[in-house]
């Protein structure tokens, strides 16, 4: 049932310095529930396979099944982790697939489930993806590139209005309507089509006093679009329900968030199968209506200062985990 999923030619193996954030609490975390004969872990967002491999490594008798809406970090994990083609299956699939994933594979439950959300090292590595405003590149965004949507799509037809809305809500930027603005002023000139020039464009719509404080101007229009681009927060609000639900009594879920609109959402998700749901004039508490979870953290977890010394892009990660202690009623 588990292969290894191989795709196209052969591409050179993932950079050296790839640093997989949190490993050594990721594997703490999942340990317990991947010491299980027969144990099966979905690796939701594959990535480069940097925790998959050190999962594989850790638990000899792990399965892993591996996604990722990525082709190309597809490709160079089915690499990577060719050691282990024995126990891996590796899909290309979006995380909110997951149930039509398992249903594929007639699997039934898992013992535990990791989630990396975001952008992957790998994605903003490779300027040509579009995805930094540190270096100038096509307008792209996309995780998967069959996907029809891109960033110069949104930002040459959005209506003014819904463009400011969307850097508002996924970007959390406080001059969305000024920055939507600027973008309809310029895109009735030309076409815009440059991150580079979308980057200067939205540091000129924001006010200087504003620029000097809080990294680059564009990094929350990047984000938003890049959300946007990818659908990223219908596609968690669907995942982690179904990962949650999928865990069998004693599995884990670990989840990476890297800003405050993905960890809402997970810190939800968790909360409402870690209460006690007996009506609260029952005198005492019902074992089918008691909690289905157990979190496995306290709040949220950050990177300590070493980690985020040894990989900056620890900085702005937020780690929830969760156990499964009862089924469901």
């Amino acid at each position: 049932m588990f292969r290894s999923h191989r795709m196209g030619e052969p591409e050179p193996p993932a950079p050296a310095g790839h640093v997989p954030v949190l490993l050594d609490r990721v594997l703490e975390l999942l340990a317990p529930a991947l010491t299980r004969p027969g144990a099966v872990l979905v690796d939701a967002t594959l990535g480069l396979g940097g925790h998959s491999e050190a999962l594989l490594r850790a638990h000899p008798e792990l399965r892993l099944v591996g996604l990722d809406r990525d082709r190309q970090a597809l490709r160079l994990a089915a690499q990577r982790l060719a050691p282990f083609a024995g126990r891996t299956h590796l899909v290309h699939a979006v995380y909110d697939q997951l149930p039509e994933v398992l249903d594929d594979l007639e699997l039934t439950g898992i013992d535990g489930a990791l989630f990396d959300l975001g952008v992957s090292s790998m994605q903003l590595d490779l300027v040509e993806r579009g995805f930094s405003y540190a270096q100038d590149a096509p307008l792209d965004m996309r995780m998967d590139e069959q996907d029809p949507l891109t960033a110069e799509e949104i930002v040459n037809s959005y209506p003014v209005p819904r463009l400011a809305r969307v850097l508002r809500e996924f970007g959390e930027e406080r001059f969305a309507l000024r920055i939507a603005q600027a973008i309809g002023r310029r895109r009735a000139e030309h076409r815009l089509t440059s991150t580079a020039e979308l980057a200067e464009l939205v540091r000129q719509a924001i006010p200087a006093a504003t620029r000097r404080t809080g990294g680059h101007p564009a990094k929350r229009t990047f984000q938003a679009l890049r959300i946007e681009v990818n659908s990223e927060l219908a596609a968690v609000q669907a995942a982690i329900p179904a990962a949650l639900q999928a865990l069998t009594v004693g599995g884990r879920i670990v989840v990476l968030a890297y800003h405050s609109l993905e960890d809402r959402i997970v810190k939800r998700s968790f909360a409402e199968l870690a209460l006690d749901q007996t009506p609260p004039d029952l005198p005492v508490a019902l074992a089918a209506a008691g909690p289905q979870i157990r979190l496995l953290s306290r709040g949220s977890e950050p990177a300590t200062e070493a980690e985020i010394a040894a990989n900056p892009r620890a900085a702005s990660v937020r780690l929830r985990a969760a156990e499964r202690i009862r089924e469901a009623a």
